[in-house]
């Protein structure tokens, strides 16, 4: 499991593919939080959350998924991870 103290605010979240999933607005307990200003399209207004054990590894500020960037979407969505907060 990750370090999730090594995870910063503002840390870019890429999938396995090196796509760019969102930016980390914070950790709130197993999830990552992600900032709701980098939403695409038609998801703006709410937070989105990324389960931490999809993290692969966390390097040169750069949060790395286990899964391409299409698939952590795809689980958040079928986890109802798409809390307004």
């Amino acid at each position: 499991m990750i370090d999730t103290s090594s995870i910063r605010e503002h840390a870019e979240v890429i999938g396995a593919d090196g796509q760019h999933v969102g930016t980390v607005d914070r950790i709130e307990g197993d999830r990552i939080k992600l900032t709701k200003s980098d939403n695409p399209a038609g998801h703006q207004g709410h937070h989105h959350f990324i389960d931490i054990n999809l993290v692969k590894s966390v390097e040169s500020g750069r949060v790395q998924l286990s899964v391409a960037a299409s698939d952590a979407v795809k689980r958040e969505q079928e986890e109802g991870g798409s809390s307004v907060n």
